[in-house]
């Protein structure tokens, strides 16, 4: 039997039967790992030793009989920007070259008590800043599906680990895509839950307002599985939700009765790819086979989501990043003259390009005098877009639109134009400013064979319906069936 390339699911039956242990299924994905790693370099740390004790821990409990999680010996890749004790958080960043956290963020509070195994750090964007994994500050990711290509971001190394079958599950963070774009890119399921189903303890914080944790995995069943064991309310955290989490898997296979999908206009204008464009609109075609009703739908101040996030993201994180400063947090220069040079010297030092460009973005937003001209005002147009979204929920059940503008780019092809980068998470931004819970599920192939992404949007905490209508389609498609060619 091949262990790689069955889903959680899947695997979870097959350990429960008796066929394969925990230890196989670790020392399974850890070969792919060995041989597909030099490629990709979706890995930042690779924890086999702590992987495989953790599996044995979880044969020992299963041959004596006791109570095992829901991800019992299932392998599971973390984004190196949650902290986890044992491993390294460098958040993809010099400044946190050397950083070992002494606590569990929520999540890996939560994998570990459902048995996962996890497995090592993914790589990312330095800070969770960017759209094509190029910002680590440690090496650039590559598209499982095409090595030249970008896999995504900032979620790239988490997204590719899982369409190059190194694992069958992961984590990611999105705060204005990083989790759909990527998932988009690399042909698998991605979902950003509800701002605050899923609590941002222990993650390091890029802009705490948009911030939110999610599962990465070949298809709904993992997904609903995955954010099962991580979602719920965390005291610690002051914008965790105090509502029940559902069962996700219990009704993922009852498909919705009278779906209303919303189709916004302003997702389909200038700069589309045709074959994007082709490729959403054959998924919408699929639905309204299976009885859906698709309609257009106008959400008029979508078009400020790119201006108002590259205001309100920036700022955060100028206030977030202010404690890297080589005294509270962080790299320390060697060579300084004084206290202003040393705090100086370190940031320019540990920080790259890109994070250097949204702290001083975020900085004069915040200052004095522009503070209500920019910041301010930014809110006021989140606060309209959020508008539109509650307006548009009170007619369908859905939204749907591309993920990217584009199939997974070139790396290195905006690597001088910041701009340009910035514009490949278009259609993801508006959901984050809004809080609303979104996903990406394989849509189809472009002509050179790079997956394609559908985006699927649903009122708050309404992540039990996004995956039931992203099941529907799943169901009727072949696309998650699809594995790149590596060696």
């Amino acid at each position: 039997m091949s262990i790689v390339g069955l889903s959680a699911v899947d695997l979870l039956e097959t350990m429960r039967s008796g066929d394969i242990s925990a230890v196989d299924v670790t020392t399974a994905h850890l070969d792919v790992i060995a041989k597909r790693e030099p490629e990709v370099h979706a890995f930042l740390h690779i924890d086999s030793d702590g992987a495989l004790a953790q599996a044995e821990v979880v044969d020992r409990k299963r041959k004596a009989g006791g109570t095992l999680g829901s991800l019992a010996g299932i392998p599971v890749a973390i984004k190196d920007v949650i902290c986890t004790v044992g491993q390294p958080t460098t958040c993809g960043s010099k400044m946190l070259e050397n950083y070992r956290s002494p606590f569990d963020a929520y999540v890996i509070e939560r994998l570990r008590a459902a048995d996962a195994v996890l497995i090592g750090k993914t790589n990312l964007d330095e800070f969770a800043m960017g759209s094509s994994t190029e910002n680590s500050a440690y090496q650039p990711t590559c598209n499982p599906w095409d090595l030249s290509k970008t896999p995504g971001g900032s979620s790239g190394g988490s997204a590719a680990a899982v369409a190059a079958e190194m694992v069958p599950l992961s984590l990611g963070t999105d705060t204005g895509g990083s989790i759909r774009q990527p998932a988009g890119f690399c042909g698998i399921v991605g979902m950003k839950p509800t701002y605050g189903r899923v609590s941002r303890y222990g993650l390091v914080a890029f802009a705490s307002s948009l911030d939110q944790i999610g599962p990465m995995a070949h298809d709904t069943r993992d997904a609903a599985l995955l954010l099962e064991a991580i979602a719920g309310h965390d005291r610690r955290d002051t914008t965790s939700i105090p509502q029940p989490v559902p069962s996700y898997s219990a009704n993922l296979e009852e498909p919705l009765k009278d779906l209303k999908i919303g189709v916004p206009f302003q997702h389909f204008g200038e700069g589309l790819d045709s074959e994007v464009s082709d490729a959403v609109n054959a998924s919408l075609d699929a639905y309204q086979q299976l009885g859906a009703t698709v309609v257009e739908i106008s959400l008029p101040y979508l078009s400020y989501s790119v201006a108002a996030y590259y205001l309100i993201a920036p700022s955060e994180a100028s206030s977030n990043l202010a404690r890297y400063d080589g005294v509270h947090y962080g790299h320390r220069a060697k060579d300084f003259d004084d206290l202003i040079d040393m705090y100086a010297a370190s940031r320019g030092e540990g920080f790259g390009s890109e994070v250097k460009r949204r702290i001083m973005l975020g900085t004069y937003a915040l200052s004095a005098g522009y503070y209500d001209a920019y910041y301010l005002k930014a809110l006021k147009v989140r606060r309209l877009i959020r508008n539109d979204f509650d307006k548009a929920f009170e007619e369908v059940d859905i939204i749907a639109s591309p993920v990217s503008p584009t199939p997974a780019f070139n790396l290195g092809e905006f690597a001088n134009d910041p701009l340009a980068m910035y514009l490949a998470d278009i259609f993801t931004l508006s959901g984050n400013l809004a809080g609303i819970p979104g996903m990406s599920i394989p849509a189809g192939f472009s002509s050179k064979g790079l997956p394609i992404g559908l985006q699927l949007q649903g009122p708050p905490l309404s992540e039990d319906k996004l995956l039931r209508g992203a099941r529907m389609y799943e169901r009727e498609s072949d696309w998650k069936q699809k594995r790149p060619l590596l060696s």
